[in-house]
């Protein structure tokens, strides 16, 4: 009894030690981050690691970024980086845990496929890491649910790659609402189209985009996922119930719906729509649409990132108004601010919280259209 007595203290020693060790990592690279005011980012990926192009440009324009180490066990982003960073890519290992061990980033940018993104994520935050994470980085909410709570019990940061919530135009609509230009809101209406070609391509069909076992889901987890956060983001409201259908309507070799029609009920009352789905040759198509009781707002998917909105509250007669966004880019925006969060300079783009609802929306939506009953989101 007296050696298992030793033994329990022992081991629960032991864990203190571990805990602690990595609570003092996370402290360490904090004030050395809030210190300077720039901080080291480790760009986590594979050869199924996408957008990075435009992270390793994000990365390099950043001026709060001092340095970016890489882990690519296959090489594959390797030329890549080299190419972009330049002198700004200061060492590339083939192995994560010795990256974490030697380098000790203060944020990780993981850019894998979903099955294997949680395992990253999790140990990304066991090294003190704040994350910043390509979407959807789970095949279901529970997965995604623990790294939530990790993250918030080691105080960090745990962000997908919603980067259109810092567009100008959905700056100004946001504001709109928020200012009650438009009134209260009655309903909603979201669509995303893209084009159905790519699912033609032999390349796309072996990729892990076109297997939902690897990809979580479709169009919806892909696409549409934006345009369901940006919902909530401009409304500052939260989606509780969805019902619909997905599938696949244009008969391609892939295991993902090219097509999810959805019927959504917000916490605010609030009814909305929402077409998500591959349907065009080429290019795409998008529309947000908010009506409200003294007013509305809609945004299209022409180049000029217009916001057109009317309202009866505005001194005069009411007229449309048109806002006119300027040229941005968006994840150039979303991955500053993610840098500047890790650093203690601002506040997070998107907390962990807000990635698992608008998650729990997108799997409600496929459990929904199985089942043929309403989705509580929860």
């Amino acid at each position: 009894m007296r050696n298992s007595s030793i033994q329990k203290l022992a081991c629960s020693a032991f864990l203190t030690i571990i805990m602690t060790s990595v609570l003092l990592v996370t402290s360490i690279n904090q004030i050395q981050a809030e210190d300077s005011g720039k901080i080291k980012v480790a760009v986590l990926t594979n050869a199924g690691g996408v957008h990075l192009s435009a992270y390793f440009q994000s990365l390099l324009l950043a001026e709060e970024v001092e340095s970016v180490v890489l882990a690519d066990p296959d090489g594959s982003s390797v030329p890549l980086a080299k190419k972009i960073l330049g002198g700004k890519l200061s060492k590339v290992y083939t192995n994560v845990d010795d990256l974490l061990k030697i380098e000790k980033p203060v944020m990780a940018l993981i850019s894998v496929e979903a099955k294997i993104s949680p395992a990253l994520i999790s140990t990304a935050l066991d090294a003190g890491c704040h994350v910043l994470a390509e979407k959807p980085a789970c095949l279901n909410t529970k997965d995604f649910e623990k790294l939530v709570v990790k993250a918030k019990s080691k105080k960090l940061h745990l962000m997908l790659a919603l980067a259109n919530r810092l567009n100008p135009e959905i700056i100004e609509a946001k504001r709109i609402v928020s200012e009650g230009l438009i009134g209260k809101i009655y309903g909603l209406e979201l669509s995303l189209i893209e084009d159905q070609g790519r699912l033609k391509s032999s390349s796309y069909q072996k990729s892990w985009f076109a297997d939902k076992n690897r990809a979580g889901g479709g169009h919806l987890t892909w696409l549409g996922i934006h345009w369901l956060d940006l919902s909530m983001y401009i409304t500052n409201s939260k989606i509780t119930k969805v019902a619909g259908f997905a599938g696949n309507v244009g008969g391609q070799p892939i295991n993902i719906e090219d097509s999810a029609v959805m019927a959504i009920q917000y916490d605010n009352g609030t009814f909305g729509t929402m077409t998500s789905g591959y349907y065009l040759n080429k290019g795409y198509q998008s529309n947000i649409r908010i009506w409200g009781s003294h007013g509305w707002l809609k945004i299209d998917s022409d180049a000029s990132r217009n916001v057109k909105w009317y309202s009866t509250k505005l001194e005069g007669k009411p007229t449309v108004k048109t806002f006119q966004g300027k040229t941005h880019s968006a994840y150039n925006a979303f991955v500053k601010a993610a840098v500047r969060a890790s650093a203690g300079l601002q506040d997070a783009p998107i907390t962990g919280d807000e990635c698992l609802l608008v998650l729990k929306t997108v799997y409600g939506l496929y459990e929904a259209a199985e089942s043929e009953k309403i989705v509580h989101v929860k």
